[in-house]
């Protein structure tokens, strides 16, 4: 037990790991984030350096820490406290784990953890976790007093007829049957999703709804173009796509075959793909739209409503990693579709086809209250690698890299024939050690790409 705490303090504070020299009112507020995050640990008598400074422990003291978080929580929480030592020292450790239904609060405030942080939740964040715990969703709620007249049955036909091509769900019943059937109306009333993606007029009942594209240089000062999507969601898509390649340029290549091949300077499934994912999770509840900014040198895609709970940047980038969804029904009209292959998968599959077209990963973040998908045509110009203190030879290594896809030592060496094979073969090793590089294969026959 000892060794495994002792491996705990070397990674240091994290998103479930806090230290503290002391129990104080910050620990409960701790306590609480975990709750309403993926649960965690606080090690008492360890400093913010990890460094085990030890603490008196008497008789009643794990007893009154359990008692003064179990009666400033609400709902009341029971954590798992454990007294040892550690290098001749005493410490505690309390355990949380994830509360069920949240959020937890302490003292009346409601707390996330965020890193190694805590942060005070705002009302929004408090309402969308508590639904979220409790199994339902926002857009399952009745749509003001809409009902199954402000409903394009035509579209609901459309639905099932793309479902059952697809094979996800097999119906067989009539448009307006569906309706009720899988809920999208309950008690006579249109429920948001409805509305949202089959109604007549969706930014009529909810205006934020609708999706803002532009079209700028590198910054907002001079605007190319500007396109307000007022339409239902699933047409969204079609529409974002269509503006997003007004605006980008495509090449094309003949490869023995009568038909040209197009490529295009970003992956369109890649951009489908953060569109889609924009529009079907972002916050309905926030009064903003979702925007497209396309730039000379990258597009940004940000949507309304950052990620729920129980989701991190981090794990965005990993191969697996549980989908935690804001809109259900919603998501799962999309899914039905075909516009969503896998729950859980759409940020995996953005950076293997950046990756697939050699451009740099998309850049997931966290921004301005919502969620933002950056996708750049080449971080690596060579103002960028000038600030890496490159040499010469390194900035032409990279842009050989750009025109072929890899390169070995010897295409290096056929540029710079004056220079010695060690050297040129330290100038890619260090391309290497700063992320620039990936090396491929033994050293004799060592390929170097993105």
């Amino acid at each position: 037990m000892n060794k495994n705490i002792i491996e705990l303090i070397k990674q240091g504070e994290s998103t479930s790991l806090e230290f503290k020299e002391t129990f104080d009112k910050e620990t409960v507020e701790t306590v609480g984030a975990f709750a309403n995050t993926k649960g965690g640990s606080v090690l008492i008598g360890v400093s913010d350096k990890g460094k085990i400074k030890g603490l008196t422990i008497g008789k009643t003291t794990l007893r009154d820490w359990a008692n003064q978080i179990s009666q400033s929580t609400e709902p009341r929480l029971i954590p798992e406290i454990e007294h040892l030592k550690i290098e001749g020292k005493e410490v505690a450790i309390i355990k949380i784990k994830e509360y069920p239904i949240k959020p937890v609060s302490t003292k009346g405030k409601c707390y996330k953890r965020l890193g190694n942080a805590n942060r005070l939740m705002t009302p929004q964040e408090i309402s969308q976790m508590h639904i979220h715990s409790i199994g339902t969703s926002w857009d399952g709620f009745p749509a003001q007093d809409k009902n199954v007249n402000d409903i394009d049955l035509k579209k609901v036909a459309r639905y099932i007829k793309e479902a059952n091509a697809n094979g996800r769900r097999k119906i067989e019943d009539e448009p307006k049957d569906v309706l009720h059937k899988l809920e999208f109306v309950k008690d006579k009333k249109a429920t948001w999703a409805a509305i949202l993606v089959f109604g007549k007029e969706p930014q009529r009942s909810l205006s934020q709804s609708a999706v803002h594209c532009g079209r700028f240089k590198i910054d907002k000062t001079k605007i190319l173009d500007d396109l307000m999507i007022e339409t239902d969601l699933i047409n969204q898509v079609d529409e974002v796509m269509k503006f997003i390649t007004r605006h980008i340029s495509v090449r094309y290549e003949f490869e023995g075959k009568p038909k040209r091949k197009e490529i295009w300077e970003y992956p369109l499934e890649a951009l489908r793909e953060a569109v889609i994912n924009a529009i079907v999770h972002r916050d309905y509840t926030v009064p903003s739209n979702v925007q497209i900014e396309i730039y000379d040198d990258r597009i940004e895609i940000w949507n309304p409503g950052g990620l729920l709970p129980g989701i991190t940047i981090d794990d965005l980038y990993k191969k697996e990693h549980k989908s935690v969804i804001r809109n259900k029904l919603i998501a799962q009209m999309f899914y039905d579709i075909g516009y969503i292959e896998k729950y859980g998968s759409g940020t995996i599959k953005i950076i293997d086809l950046c990756m697939q077209n050699r451009l740099p990963s998309p850049e997931f973040k966290e921004v301005f209250g919502g969620f933002s998908v950056i996708f750049r045509k080449d971080i690596y110009t060579e103002e960028y690698l000038r600030k890496l203190d490159l040499n010469e030879r390194q900035i032409r290594a990279v842009e050989l890299v750009k025109e072929k896809g890899s390169i070995g030592l010897s295409d290096l060496q056929e540029v710079y024939e004056e220079i010695t094979r060690k050297t040129l073969y330290r100038d890619l090793q260090a391309l290497v050690n700063k992320g620039i590089f990936k090396a491929h294969g033994d050293r004799k026959g060592r390929k170097y790409s993105f």
